[in-house]
Parts: structure tokens; sequence; C-alpha cells
């Protein structure tokens, strides 16, 4: 049985692992260069940041056992960093005590290492679905086609699904119904270490959500990098701001948040997430239409975060496999 999966974020590469373990011949496809969707890394001149998803926590008994099996192969670390909140009232420390881990050396070290040598169709991306008598037709943006495939697996944003599910209208309505939030990621990198006695931290006041010290997590630079996202609120009003401009007002907030006169900055890299998170939680798994060979999963089918996208791609495997 040959199975097009969709999409190369976690959802995706959960959902076509177990796939190739159970023995079927699987290919992925992924519109960006790399892997690991918004588990992203960038490299830069002054080294690397995770510009998309940050850590990762491990509730689940099936994701925590995953999670030790990555840990023991290298893949991901656990990160402990000095975590604080800051809001109107000033700057405390964080109540919130889960473990949390990280890719290793960077994020995308688990996308790739998952994925092994299950082949990848980079820079491609799928627009269309054709149905024929041999199973689907993949089209892509330059008018491509691949396949046919028996079985496709649609791991992409909800807005992007949308249209790859014309032939499934009930799988193309919940898609629609699932909103995404827009985020801005903003890498900095700083001429001297910042003098703070923290790592990371929530901020509940302001454009900023969340800002973090990149080189404290394990196996990063040393250098003074810095990761600092917004609200989705924040980034919805901001959606067709001028990147420079994006960083130099979150780079404002910073400084406003820590109470502090920033150091030099040598590098600042802004980049949009149009759909960086799921607005609500939803209790899916994933999506399934049997009887057109056509499923779909991705966090938005489970309680966002890494977690909820490994195991909705975990889900739609096993609902195609028909062990569900």
């Amino acid at each position: 049985m040959s199975v097009a999966v969709i999409g190369a974020g976690i959802a995706g590469i959960s959902a076509a692992l177990q796939l190739h373990e159970a023995g079927l011949a699987v290919e992925l496809f992924d519109k960006s260069r790399g892997t690991g969707g918004r588990m992203s890394s960038k490299r830069t001149e002054q080294g690397e940041f995770d510009i998309g998803t940050q850590y990762f926590t491990a509730r689940h008994s099936a994701f925590r056992a995953a999670v030790e099996d990555w840990q023991s192969r290298g893949w991901v670390a656990r990160w402990q960093p000095r975590l604080y909140r800051i809001d109107e009232q000033g700057l405390r420390a964080s109540e919130d005590d889960q473990q949390r881990y990280v890719g290793a050396p960077r994020m995308t070290a688990l996308s790739r290492s998952l994925i092994g040598d299950i082949p990848l169709h980079s820079a491609t991306r799928i627009v269309e679905l054709q149905r024929s008598e041999a199973g689907w037709l993949l089209v892509d943006s330059e008018a491509g086609h691949h396949g046919p495939y028996q079985q496709v697996i649609v791991a992409t944003p909800a807005p992007q699904a949308v249209p790859l599910l014309s032939a499934a209208p009930t799988l193309a309505s919940a898609a629609a119904q699932a909103q995404m939030e827009p985020g801005w990621a903003v890498c900095v990198g700083f001429a001297e270490p910042l003098t703070l006695a923290l790592d990371a931290a929530f901020v509940r006041y302001g454009p900023l959500d969340w800002v973090c010290a990149n080189h404290s997590k394990p196996g990063r630079d040393s250098a003074a990098n810095w990761v600092l996202q917004s609200t989705p609120a924040w980034a919805a009003e901001h959606l067709d701001t001028p990147p420079q401009e994006v960083a130099t007002q979150l780079l404002e907030a910073l400084a406003d948040a820590l109470q502090t006169e920033l150091p030099e900055v040598r590098f600042v890299h802004a980049h949009r997430w149009l759909y960086a998170r799921p607005a609500e939680d939803q209790q899916w798994g994933a999506l399934a239409a049997p009887e057109l060979d056509l499923y779909v999963c991705g966090d938005w089918c489970q309680a966002g975060r890494l977690e909820g996208a490994w195991l909705s791609g975990r889900e739609a495997a096993q609902v195609l496999l028909g062990r569900s």
C-alpha cells in the first residue's frame, strides 16, 4: 500500500513513521526546504535560533515513552530554564515547574532524526488532490504530478488543508472551523550577554508573549542570542507591518519588560508565522474519510502543542491501519 503524507511537521512525521514501521510505502511532502514545520530553527552568522516551537512537554503516557526513547538516542534533551513571569506588577519567578524538552542541538534535529530514510519531497507545495482509478494524484504548485497513491494523509495547518479536502466536504468543513492564530518571532543577537537572572519568561502585558535566551538551551551556541515572540492579538494587528519595524517594536517591548537598557544589536531577524497555533483546543484526534482513502491530522485536531500534533498523527496512522 502506498501512502502520501502532505506536511512534514511533527504530525505528518508521526503518521509517516507509524506507517513506515508497519511496512507501508510512505512518502512525505512539504512546501518548505526543511522539516519539522513550526519546530523550526534558523542558521545565521550570529549562530542558530529556535524560531518556532520553543520547547515541548510530555503528559500522555505514549508520548512520554516516545520522548524517553528520543532522549536515549540524543535527539532531545531536558531543559530547565530559570523561568519567570512578567506582568504590570513586575518580574517574579514562574510557578510553572513542568519538565520541558528541546531538540538537540536544535529543534529541527528531532524531525530530521525521526524521518530517517522515509522519502521526503521538500520544497514541494501540494495544491490539489485528484482522484483517479489508480488512486490519488498530488498536484504541486509547478503543475507537477506525483503518484498515484492509494491513501493520503493531510497534515498541514487547517487553512491549508481546506482546499486539499474538496473531495471530502465533511473533512473540509471541520478544517474550516479550526481557526489558527498568527505570531511574530524575532531573533536577536546582542554584542554581549544580558546580565539577567532569567533564561526565559512568559510576558503578560504589551505585545510580547514569550522571551527566551536561546543559548540557555542544551547544545546551543554560547552567543547572546534571544528569541522574542509576540502575542497572537498583536500579530493579528501587525500582519503587514514590515519585519524591521516589528523587530524594533518588540525589542522596545523587551527593554520595557526587563526594565533594562539592551546591549548593541549585532543581528536581528523577524519571521511571521501566519498559522502559529490553534486558536482553540479540539479533541478530534484525527479526521478520516476511509471510503475516500483520505485522512487528516495536526495539532489543531488535538489540543495544540507538539504533543498534540504527535498524538494526532499517530491516531491518523492507526485509523488508516484499522487499529482504532
